[in-house]
């Protein structure tokens, strides 16, 4: 009955125009007088006899479409009618069919995203238990060691920092801000803000970047990408005494900036999978501090940013991160330098 009452309602024009052309035929035969009477009636008749043929045979061919769209739809594919006729419906189809696939792009990258958070929430809270309990542990002491509370309040700071960069990342185009930076300045930045990590692991940086060089980035995202590759370096080379070069020059390729250490290196087989999200390897399970997202959202800015990222390792030797400051697609990266001194192009 459902079905009927919309199928009536979708042709009560149709219904309406067909009663004005029996009207009309009325009219027509009033004027001429009447003269053959049967031939109105049989008119009239054969009228009626096939607008119900049609409606009929149409109500037959739609009747899939019409029981489909009556239904209380259960899921999201119930959106997807198989039986179609007429070229509308065919068109309407189609388009319910492009946005459910809107929709379930919409939806996984949302559940991919929800996903990734749940994971790395629960991973970092499990990691952060550690530092904690060594605090706990060391102010039952009489005479506590402060420079050990404070190395684990700074593996707390790490791991909060963490976290919100993460959620950031959700947010990355509104927070992004280009503009012309002098690399160098940069670097030093950088190194400054992790002096101490550098000075207690006795590992000292090398900077060999010209004073000249201007990239077009944003400061806060690349001091962060900057920062992890360091930590990183400092966290994986085991010995004192060992340097971090960071190197920065103009090439054909545009400009690179290449931070190497003599650290353990990384293994051929997990060189791969480094920049995915909560892995951490061979090494990372050497270090049992490693929460396997250091380098997967630095590989998420670079890529952002538009900064080619290129990552080489061998094991016991050390590894080098290169960052790239081209073109999209590979173009030179020309700079005319000016009389002040400044690159106006980039």
């Amino acid at each position: 009955m459902k079905i009927l009452k919309l199928y009536f309602r979708d042709h009560l024009s149709l219904l309406i125009f067909q009663a004005f052309l029996i009207l009309f035929l009325f009219l027509l035969f009033w004027l001429d007088g009447f003269r053959i009477y049967t031939t109105f009636i049989y008119a009239l008749f054969m009228t009626v006899l096939f607008t119900f043929i049609f409606l009929i045979g149409k109500l037959i061919m739609r009747r899939a479409y019409y029981m489909a769209i009556v239904k209380t739809p259960t899921r999201m594919e119930d959106a997807l009618i198989r039986h179609v006729h007429g070229t509308e419906h065919t068109y309407a189809t189609r388009y319910m069919r492009g946005l459910y696939k809107v929709y379930q792009d919409e939806a996984q990258t949302l559940y991919s995203s929800q996903s990734r958070q749940i994971e790395f929430m629960n991973h970092w809270v499990h990691q952060m238990k550690t530092p904690i309990s060594v605090i706990n542990l060391l102010l039952q002491e009489e005479k506590y060691d402060r420079e050990s509370i404070t190395e684990e309040l700074e593996r707390l700071q790490a791991g909060l920092d963490t976290v919100l960069l993460n959620a950031s990342l959700e947010t990355f185009e509104r927070d992004m801000t280009i503009e012309k930076l002098n690399l160098k300045q940069l670097v030093k930045e950088t190194i400054t803000a992790h002096k101490r990590l550098l000075i207690s692991n006795q590992i000292f940086p090398v900077l060999e970047v010209d004073e000249d060089i201007i990239v077009a980035s944003d400061r806060k995202w690349l001091k962060i990408v900057i920062g992890q590759f360091i930590t990183n370096a400092v966290k994986y080379t085991f010995e004192e005494g060992k340097r971090i070069y960071v190197t920065g020059k103009l090439t054909k390729e545009g400009v690179t900036l290449a931070i190497r250490d003599e650290g353990i290196g990384i293994p051929a087989s997990d060189l791969n999978r480094i920049r995915n999200a909560f892995f951490t390897g061979e090494n990372g399970r050497l270090t049992g501090e490693s929460t396997g997202m250091g380098l997967y959202i630095a590989s998420d800015v670079c890529e952002k940013l538009g900064h080619e990222l290129i990552i080489e390792s061998t094991p016991a030797v050390g590894t080098t991160v290169t960052l790239l400051f081209g073109n999209k697609g590979g173009e030179t990266v020309e700079t005319d330098r000016q009389a002040d001194g400044n690159y106006e192009d980039l």
